[in-house]
């Protein structure tokens, strides 16, 4: 009897664009390696960059890398109000302006996640059951924020009292951060973009293939080397 062939093993960078679902590059890296897969935390549809694909062996280490810090760019719109968090959204132009830095809170903190996100209710995606239009009470969630601050701000052309923002936030797993903009007041995220998670960086990742092109192999960090570049841990 022939030996089975190795099953590829490691952790793949992929930069995500806004649309397609974290859960459906999950499953099309599963098909072109058929090995199992997984990730170390989920992207909404909205937003963009990081995701750590796990492949192989490498799923058994999901837990410890789910609990890596992880770090977003988001440009938010203030003095107006959307439904979803972001562009996809009913917006409600308000003119009220958050002062100028506003108040970014950090530590732990109490959050509702956005009824547009991938947290799963009775089973099933958030966003999923709101694009039906169901009405969803989100479960409150203690959260924790390390780094929160403003990069800059640009007031707004025409007649509606609008500004633009742009900020860096550094947080642990679980934390939502269109509810952390939607939080500061009448604000709401144009772009949200993840760009590192621990020591991986968003500018190593690779693109998936356009629609109907084949997924070239993901080039695949070894399950050793990425567990020595986690703080604290050994190489293996």
């Amino acid at each position: 009897m022939p030996p089975r062939a190795l099953e590829p093993a490691g952790i793949a960078l992929v930069d995500k664009p806004a649309g397609p679902s974290s859960f459906k590059l999950v499953a099309e890296l599963r098909r072109r390696t058929g090995a199992r897969t997984g990730h170390a935390g989920t992207l909404d549809p909205f937003a963009t960059g990081l995701l750590l694909v796990l492949v192989g062996r490498a799923t058994k280490a999901q837990s410890r890398l789910m609990r890596l810090p992880k770090r977003y760019e988001a440009v938010a719109r203030l003095g107006a109000r959307s439904s979803t968090g972001d562009t996809e959204g009913e917006i409600t132009e308000t003119g009220r302006l958050p002062p100028d830095p506003p108040p970014l809170p950090t530590g732990e903190i109490r959050q509702r996640p956005p009824m547009h996100s991938a947290v799963k209710i009775a089973g099933e995606r958030a966003y999923r059951r709101a694009r039906r239009g169901e009405q969803l009470e989100m479960p409150e969630r203690l959260v924790t924020v390390y780094r929160f601050r403003q990069l800059w701000r640009e007031q707004g052309g025409g007649p509606a009292r609008t500004a633009t923002a742009a900020f860096e936030i550094e947080c642990a797993a679980g934390t939502y951060v269109r509810s952390l903009i939607a939080d500061l007041g009448d604000a709401y995220c144009l772009q949200l973009r993840r760009i590192a998670i621990g020591p991986f960086d968003v500018r190593d990742a690779v693109p998936p293939p356009r629609r109907g092109a084949a997924w070239r192999d993901a080039p695949l960090i070894a399950l050793g080397d990425a567990l020595a570049m986690l703080p604290g841990e050994p190489p293996h």
